[in-house]
C-alpha cells in the first residue's frame, strides 16, 4: 500500500486528482496536487484567498480545465472533455457562495430548473409538487413551493439548492463558504442536514475559511498554501492552532491576538481604544430610529475610539441599520445627532458624507467598487477633487494619494495599477479602507467587512478597524462571525425584529457568543427578558 506525502495510507478516492495543475499565465493556481476523497464524507478544504482551494473546487466542478494531471470520479478518469455539463451529468453539483437561484422564480420551480418533468411535451407541475414535498420531507424544511426565491431567508436559500442538488440525484455535492451569509442558528441547521446527506451517502467537499465550523463538520480537512496541498488528515488530527499554522506559516491566531489587543485597550485607563459608556461625549447619537424597511425604534450610541458592534439573528435588521444611518434607508424617522449636533436621518449616501458618515457596504462588488475602474480610481472615487485641478483629474497627484494610502493597508503598486475586478475580495476590502482613510469621516460603518475573506486577510482587516478606532473614529461593525465580534467590539448592541433588544460591554460581563445569542433568542427567566 502506497502512503501520501503526510504519511496516510493512500487509497484510490471516490474523487482522486493525480498531479493536477492549473495555470492563469503565468500565475500556477494550482501545482502538482495530488489528493484522494472517500465517498460518503464531508471533506474540507482550507487556506487563505488565493491557496488554490477553490481552483481544486473549480476543477473538479468542471468550471476549470486542468492545465495538467488528472481527475477520477467513482472509478472514471476525466479527459479533457470533463466540463460543467458533463460533471452535473455524472452527478456532480456545485453550490457557490454567490446564489444561483432565479430570485424572482419560486422555490420549487428554482429546485427543477433546467430539470424540468414533462409529460407530451408540456410541463409536469403536479410531478413537481409531489416531488418537491418528498424532499421537503426527507430534508425536515418546510419551505413554500410558491414562495419567491428572493423573499427567502439566506439559509432558506441555500436549502432549495441542496433540494436541486438532490433532485438531479447528485452524488458529490460541492460547497463554496455555504455559511458565509447564515448566523450561528442557520449554520447549525445546515450542519445538521449536511450530516444527514452524509449518512445516507452523498460525498460532500466543503471549502470555507471559518476553522470552528470545519472542526464541527469535516471528516477529513485539506489545506492548501500558495496552490500546493500542504497538509491533509482525517479531522481527529486537527486542532485551531494547527490549522492557522499550516495555512499561515505562523502560530499565532488572529481572533485571539485581536481580543487580547481590545482587553488591553479596555483595560487602559485613559486609552483611546476599548472607550467606557459616559466617559465622553458620543460621536453618534441614534432614537427612536424606524424605517419604511423593518427598524422599529433603534437606539444607539458610539463614542470615538470605539469599535461598536451589532449582532443579531438573520431578520434581525444589521444592515438596514447601518444602510439607512449611510442615507439608503426608505421612510426613515427619528433622531440623529453628530458630534452632539441633530443632523436629522440622512436621505442620500452624499447627504450622509456631509454628516461624516462612511459606509463599507455588505457587497463590496455591487454596491462599494466600480470593478471596471482602476484601482486607484476606486481609492478616490469619493473625494477626487483632491487630485484635480481645473476640473481634471491630475494622474500625477492620483498616484500620489492613492501610493501612500495604499501602501498602508498592503496594496502594492501593481494592485494599484490593475482594475479593482482583478483583486481578490481581501485586496478589494483593503480599497474601501485606504478610500475612508484619505477621506477620514467621524463614523465609519463596516458592514460585514472580512465575509469571504481568507484567515490572514482578516486579521489585516479587523486590525485595520482597531487602528482606525484607536486614531479617533467613531467605528460600528456588523458580522454573522460572532466570534469577530466578541473579538473586536468594545461594546455591542444586539437586535432583535428591527429594535434594539440589549447591550453588551467588554467591561461589565464581557462579550460572548452565548450571551449574544441569549439576547438574541429573547431567553425569558421569570417572566423577564434576560439581562444585558
Amino acid at each position: 500500500m502506497n502512503r501520501d506525502s503526510d504519511g496516510h495510507r493512500a487509497e484510490r478516492g471516490f474523487v482522486s486528482l493525480r498531479g493536477v495543475s492549473k495555470s492563469f499565465g503565468h500565475v500556477e493556481a494550482l501545482r502538482s496536487v495530488d489528493l484522494d476523497l472517500a465517498a460518503g464524507q464531508i471533506h474540507a478544504l482550507m487556506g487563505q484567498n488565493g491557496a488554490g482551494k477553490s481552483t481544486c473546487l473549480g476543477v473538479v466542478a468542471g468550471r476549470l480545465a486542468a492545465s495538467t494531471g488528472s481527475l477520477t470520479v467513482a472509478g472514471e478518469e476525466w479527459g479533457d472533455d470533463h466540463d460543467a455539463r458533463r460533471a452535473r451529468r455524472a452527478g456532480i453539483r456545485a453550490i457557490y457562495q454567490e446564489r444561483s437561484l432565479v430570485p424572482t422564480m419560486s422555490a420549487v420551480d428554482n429546485v427543477f430548473l433546467g430539470e424540468l418533468p414533462s409529460r407530451g411535451g408540456f410541463t409536469h407541475r403536479g410531478a413537481m409538487r409531489t416531488r418537491f414535498d418528498e424532499l421537503s420531507r426527507r430534508l425536515g424544511v418546510r419551505i413554500p413551493p410558491g414562495a419567491r426565491a428572493d423573499s427567502l431567508s439566506g439559509a432558506d436559500q441555500q436549502i432549495v439548492e441542496i433540494m436541486g442538488a438532490l433532485a438531479s440525484e447528485s452524488r458529490l455535492l460541492l460547497l463554496d463558504e455555504p455559511t458565509a451569509v447564515l448566523a450561528p442558528p442557520e449554520r447549525e441547521r445546515l450542519f445538521a442536514l449536511m450530516r444527514d446527506l452524509r449518512d445516507r451517502g452523498l460525498t460532500m467537499i466543503l471549502v470555507s475559511h471559518y476553522i470552528d465550523e470545519v472542526l464541527a463538520i469535516a471528516d477529513t480537512v485539506t489545506v492548501f498554501r500558495n496552490g500546493a496541498k500542504v497538509a491533509h488528515g482525517p479531522v481527529a488530527e486537527w486542532t485551531e492552532k494547527r490549522l492557522v499554522e499550516q495555512m499561515l506559516g505562523h502560530e499565532m491566531a488572529v481572533l485571539s491576538r485581536l481580543e487580547e489587543s481590545s482587553s488591553d485597550a479596555a483595560e487602559s485607563s485613559g486609552s483611546s481604544g476599548g472607550v467606557e459608556p459616559g466617559g465622553s461625549a458620543p460621536v453618534l447619537q441614534v432614537s427612536g430610529l424606524h424605517s419604511g424597511d423593518g427598524l422599529r425604534g433603534v437606539d444607539l450610541e458610539v463614542r470615538a475610539g470605539e469599535v461598536v458592534g451589532l449582532a443579531g439573528l438573520v431578520g434581525s435588521k444589521r444592515s438596514t441599520l447601518l444602510r439607512t444611518l449611510a442615507g439608503l434607508g426608505t421612510g426613515a424617522t427619528g433622531r440623529l445627532m453628530v458630534g452632539g449636533r441633530e443632523v436629522g436621518v440622512p436621505r442620500s449616501p452624499r447627504e450622509a458624507l456631509r454628516h461624516g458618515i462612511a459606509l463599507i457596504p455588505e457587497d463590496r462588488k455591487a454596491d462599494g467598487l466600480v470593478l471596471s475602474m482602476g484601482s486607484r480610481d476606486n481609492v478616490m472615487i469619493s473625494d477626487l477633487g483632491r487630485c484635480s485641478r481645473r476640473g481634471f483629474v491630475s494622474r500625477t497627484r492620483l498616484r500620489a494619494q492613492t501610493s501612500a494610502h495604499g501602501l498602508a493597508y498592503g496594496i502594492t503598486e501593481r494592485m494599484l495599477d490593475q482594475p479593482a475586478g482583478e483583486l481578490s475580495g481581501g485586496n478589494q476590502q483593503k480599497l474601501l479602507l485606504a478610500r475612508w482613510a484619505n477621506r477620514v469621516p467621524r463614523v465609519l460603518l463596516a458592514d460585514e467587512a472580512t465575509r469571504g475573506i481568507d484567515i490572514g486577510g482578516k486579521e489585516q482587516i479587523l486590525t485595520a478597524l482597531r487602528a482606525l478606532a484607536d486614531d479617533g473614529l467613531a467605528v460600528v461593525f456588523v458580522s454573522s462571525d460572532l466570534e469577530e465580534v466578541a473579538a473586536v467590539c468594545d461594546r455591542v448592541y444586539v437586535l432583535r425584529d428591527g429594535a434594539t433588544a440589549g447591550e453588551l460591554t467588554r467591561r461589565h460581563g464581557g462579550i460572548t457568543q452565548a450571551r449574544i445569542l441569549d439576547i438574541a433568542f429573547a431567553n425569558r427567566r421569570d417572566g423577564q427578558e434576560s439581562p444585558a
